[in-house]
């Protein structure tokens, strides 16, 4: 695996830095915002929609496709890239957050994870191994190792033994990777049920989609709210040198003054010269104060989900559109924004299509979020390669206001 991650300009007084990422689909600029794609799809918003706003990657769930629609249906399509019909950079998360989260019951070994699907309840398993098998067969750019998410709040012990079960997993991930990417013959089984295998030797994979071919492997440092444990996990991975290094088990509910410390904990160690992303962020405030800590990639479904709920994002904080004071509302949702939503349509129009349940109004209010979310990304390489992000940040901090707080002007 070759380094294709470059630093092209480095803010003044912060650890902010754009950065150019290559991959197999598209070179990325850093930092970048990843729309979630959990079914294969943003919600709401087509491919070419994703490229008219500029989207450079996007995020696709490994869990929820290996359940449905399955990958012998995403093989049979030539990958994740021609199934969806977008032909850009993607990464896929390993499916271990979502099986803690999701899985209706499952048990945690050395081995892997033993499962029931939240659908139908049906069994299956993840190992390492696996867990890399399924992103190949996915066809996706980046991959994500398998890993543990623990709960917040967690006791330190169980965290610890967490964090070196991570570890001896992403040691495994990478056995299976460089295995897959060297196409060894082997069997075509994905192992969606429960199957028994070495855990410590990758024996048979399923053959590759051709866009795994140079596939990316990023590593994730674990290590729940403390400090010491961030530290040495951060360390352990990048000893195995990974092509890029994610922050994981942040937003799981903690205080955001604990998310802040665990990546100040972890970033320290991270290598300067790989890309660095902060998983499951944020709000627009905590996009951005990540940014100043060295991260360069993030994801979160809060753009399209709030969208579903009615509620836009602006420069000054959240609107809630279903609210009656936009009913008469001629103007856009935010002034000179250039989404399809703000060039065409008024607040009031748009709070009655929400209202009124009219799918349109969602589908408004989405491609304005994401739009702001890009733009916001956008916003920031500009501001760091002309030396004022932490000026930039600043501002935008003190005029961003918490969701339904902001006044109605």
């Amino acid at each position: 695996m070759q380094n294709e991650f470059a630093v092209v300009a480095a803010a003044q007084h912060s650890k902010a830095r754009h950065g150019r990422l290559t991959t197999a689909h598209g070179v990325i600029d850093t930092p970048a915002f990843m729309p979630v794609g959990t079914q294969g799809s943003i919600k709401g918003v087509s491919p070419r929609e994703l490229r008219e706003l500029k989207a450079q990657i996007i995020l696709g769930n490994t869990y929820h496709l290996f359940v449905r629609p399955g990958l012998e249906v995403i093989k049979h399509f030539g990958g994740l890239h021609n199934f969806m019909s977008w032909d850009g950079p993607i990464l896929t998360d390993s499916g271990g957050y979502q099986i803690f989260s999701l899985a209706k019951l499952r048990k945690i070994t050395e081995e892997g994870v033993e499962f029931q699907n939240h659908i139908d309840g049906a069994r299956a398993f993840i190992s390492p191994e696996i867990a890399m098998e399924i992103q190949a067969a996915l066809g996706s750019d980046i991959a994500m190792v398998l890993d543990e998410c623990v709960p917040y709040p967690c006791e330190y012990d169980y965290a610890a033994k967490s964090v070196e079960m991570t570890t001896r997993w992403a040691k495994r991930c990478k056995a299976a990777h460089s295995v897959i990417l060297g196409e060894v013959e082997g069997s075509r089984g994905i192992a969606s049920t429960h199957s028994q295998r070495d855990p410590s030797t990758p024996k048979a994979f399923g053959a590759r989609n051709d866009d795994a071919a140079h596939q990316l492997l990023f590593g994730i440092v674990q290590g729940a709210t403390f400090p010491d444990l961030r530290s040495e996990s951060a360390q352990a991975i990048v000893e195995l040198d990974f092509d890029g290094y994610a922050i994981g088990g942040v937003s799981v509910g903690e205080p955001e003054e604990e998310m802040m410390r665990a990546v100040e904990s972890a970033e320290p160690f991270l290598p300067a010269n790989k890309p660095r992303y902060a998983m499951g962020l944020g709000t627009p405030p905590q996009l951005l104060k990540m940014i100043a800590h060295g991260m360069d990639m993030f994801d979160c479904v809060l753009p399209t989900r709030l969208a579903r709920n009615g509620t836009a994002f602006t420069a000054i904080g959240t609107l809630n559109l279903k609210n009656a004071e936009f009913a008469l509302d001629k103007r856009p949702i935010e002034e000179n924004c250039a989404c399809e939503a703000c060039r065409g349509f008024s607040r009031g129009y748009i709070r009655h299509l929400v209202k009124a349940e009219e799918i349109l109004g969602l589908r408004l209010i989405t491609l304005h979020n994401l739009h702001f979310y890009l733009n916001l990304m956008r916003r920031a390489r500009s501001e760091i390669e002309d030396g004022m992000f932490d000026h930039f940040l600043k501002a935008f901090v003190a005029e961003y206001k918490p969701r339904d707080a902001i006044p109605i002007v």
